[in-house]
């Protein structure tokens, strides 16, 4: 219609693009050029290079912090309240508007009831229900879906020249979400945790209940320090179990973990469809069950307590 909002809630999965989107956004807004945004002029550089003075990106001050705190909101308002120094539109962007404090999620409240002129608000997050019914109310609600796999991978070959076989892992694993992808094709540490992660779950199906308890403690201290490995973990987990499910009934051609296939061909052998869709339902659960802030440690011993215990798998048949 032409108009701008004062405020937008950006929905999708991490990496799936809801960062570069606003970033676009605040281009837009701020570009100097006739055609919107030209990334040439001197304020779409200098938004992509996070040197603008009138885009600010809100998030965790630090590793260790869990909450967006109400002193950066108020920062914020503080700095909304204040003309465009360089641009046309002060844009603040909260990233991972999720892990916003109460207090500053009711600051944040009282700021996007009562719009500024030329500034505007982009909230960021892939958990939409961890935020205040009345911050999403008041917000423009924009979905990011994962792209098709077909379209990650051809843009992995065509645009960066990545192999054939490992384009395909990549946008498999990706799920869709390229810049997931684009950061594995750097990053050769991205998956080597994932290989790592998947060897102690299939360690895991095959230990005694007193190790997997063992295992829930050590899950449970890393949440400690930080939720977001443990939320990547029981995901890959539930990825698994997914891909488990498809080889079971024979559909083997869609699954993840496609270099993984000869470990999921046999273990799927020793268990039944039954137990397969229970852990993913119970993994389903812990991860909701962490979001609402339960004991993490019986949380997770109950996860490893209702996992079935698979039989050894012989590698070499």
């Amino acid at each position: 219609m032409g108009q701008l909002s004062h405020a937008y809630l950006f929905l999708g999965p991490p990496h799936v693009g809801k960062l570069t989107l606003a970033l676009n956004l605040a281009q837009t807004v701020n570009c100097q050029a006739k055609s919107a945004p030209c990334g040439d002029c001197i304020s779409c550089r200098r938004i992509a290079a996070a040197k603008h003075a009138d885009v600010q990106i809100i998030g965790l001050i630090s590793m260790d912090k869990r909450e967006i705190s109400i002193e950066q909101i108020r920062e914020m308002q503080s700095s909304a309240s204040l003309p465009p120094y360089e641009g046309r539109h002060k844009v603040f962007i909260l990233d991972k508007a999720e892990l916003l404090s109460h207090e500053a999620a009711n600051c944040l409240l009282k700021t996007l009831e009562e719009p500024l002129p030329q500034v505007l608000f982009i909230l960021l997050t892939h958990r939409e229900k961890l935020l205040l019914p009345t911050i999403v109310s008041r917000c423009q609600r924009v979905e990011l879906h994962p792209l098709p796999v077909s379209l990650v991978k051809g843009t992995l070959i065509e645009h960066y020249g990545v192999a054939n076989q490992k384009a395909e892992l990549l946008a498999r694993l990706s799920g869709g979400c390229l810049g997931w992808a684009f950061l594995a094709m750097q990053d050769e540490s991205l998956l080597q945790k994932r290989n790592s992660r998947l060897a102690a779950l299939v360690n895991l199906s095959y230990m005694s209940r007193r190790e997997r308890l063992k295992y829930a403690a050590e899950l449970a201290a890393q949440f400690s320090k930080s939720r977001e490995e443990v939320k990547e973990v029981l995901d890959l987990w539930v990825n698994w179990w997914h891909d488990l499910l498809l080889v079971k009934g024979e559909n083997g051609e869609f699954i993840t973990n496609i270099d993984q296939e000869l470990v999921l061909l046999l273990q799927a052998k020793t268990y039944t469809m039954r137990q397969i869709k229970e852990s993913i339902y119970h993994l389903h659960a812990v991860s909701e069950q962490l979001e609402q802030n339960v004991n993490p440690r019986l949380a997770l011993e109950v996860l490893m307590l209702n996992m079935p215990i698979g039989d050894t798998i012989n590698t070499h048949e």
